[in-house]
């Protein structure tokens, strides 16, 4: 799960970052308030969850006078498509020179990698793409309290040492916080010391327990129902819904999709021994997808019977076409179910992708 700003530095200085001074506001009268703590500058920050945010018009520059005007106005718009509903608002740094640095997991060599450039503030991908030298980075073994010295060396090259305590902090922090991604862009310079001028925190999903974080608001309404249910559910942003039962079978069916030039909407993975409940929520679910007007449900009949598939999908009833692939226990009665009921059931994986990217045409 993706932390805000203020809330990632939270984190940060709880762990020893310096950060600046700060405060989040969620009216526009709130900053005069808090002006004297600030400074004669300040920068104001909108709160949302999207990437690109500066470019997209979600942090601005004001001063004393001008504070409470320029608040209310980014408290008026809308940050690609999402309204601001928070400011953070910062006293601004007298920068000197910008870095970059984050830690995340190199999936390679199953450790934490740290990267780090010379310079801040810009897109890190953009950079390494177009110089790969300008970004350094170094594997550090999990098993290792901090970032060894001859590493961290290697790590700042030419930069100022009195960046490499930062860094151990951050590292700290994305051991201590099962985070996915610790990330500090801009770390910054400045005649008072190094600061975080910025913040990103990205906490393993699986972690959240762990962590004392009780919902996860990264998914949407309709993930956190499947979570509920415990169904492995992924959107997509197709107009085929799928529904199969192993996660091989509900791939191989996207697959399929993908092979016809179809688009689906989902994976939904309702696991083995689905019974009628499970499934009619399953089918539920998908249907309420936007955009969804044919579902297919791709099922093998191994532990989970066909006959309670059958009466899941009825028991659903619901609106989009409902297309039907099923083999394996209790076969038989759960064709002579559907059938009652007018469902279309056709007897190849192949087939029923095929009458599927019909209807959604």
């Amino acid at each position: 799960m993706k932390l805000l700003e203020y809330e990632a530095k939270r984190v940060f200085a709880e762990y020893g970052i310096p950060v600046p001074k700060g405060v989040v506001i969620r009216a526009p009268e709130e900053v005069a308030a808090h002006l004297p703590d600030l400074g004669g500058g300040v920068v104001l920050k909108a709160q949302v969850d999207v990437g690109g945010r500066g470019k997209a018009g979600g942090v601005l520059m004001a001063d004393r006078a001008t504070a409470a005007e320029t608040a209310r106005e980014l408290f008026s718009r809308e940050i690609k498509g999402v309204p601001v509903g928070e400011i953070l608002a910062e006293e601004r740094l007298a920068i000197e020179h910008e870095y970059y640095v984050s830690i995340a997991v190199d999936r390679s060599s199953r450790q934490p990698v740290v990267l780090f450039a010379d310079a801040g503030g810009v897109e890190i991908e953009k950079m390494a793409q177009e110089d790969e030298s300008a970004v350094r980075r170094v594997v550090v073994s999990p098993l290792l309290r901090d970032i060894p010295p001859f590493l961290m060396r290697e790590l700042l090259g030419g930069a100022p040492k009195e960046l490499a305590p930062v860094i151990n902090c951050l590292y700290h922090v994305f051991q201590g916080k099962d985070a996915m991604l610790a990330e500090i862009n801009p770390l910054v310079t400045t005649p008072r010391g190094v600061y975080a001028a910025d913040a990103k925190l990205i906490v393993d999903d699986n972690a959240l327990a762990r962590q004392g974080i009780a919902v996860n608001r990264d998914l949407s309404e309709r993930e956190r129902e499947a979570e509920k249910h415990g169904f492995s559910y992924v959107e997509l942003d197709g107009s085929i819904g799928v529904i199969g039962n192993g996660a091989g079978l509900t791939m191989s069916t996207l697959d399929l999709i993908e092979f016809y030039n179809g688009r689906a909407a989902n994976f939904l993975d309702v696991g083995g021994g689905a019974d009628q409940e499970r499934v009619m929520h399953a089918v539920r679910l998908v249907a309420s997808m936007p955009g969804v007007n044919v579902i297919v449900v791709n099922l093998l009949g191994g532990i989970t019977r066909c006959d309670e598939v059958a009466k899941g999908i009825i028991a659903a009833g619901v609106t989009p076409t409902v297309i039907v692939r099923m083999a394996g226990t209790n076969e038989e009665e759960g064709r002579r179910l559907l059938a009652g009921c007018g469902y279309r059931m056709l007897e190849s994986m192949d087939a029923a992708v095929k009458a599927a990217m019909e209807v959604s045409l």
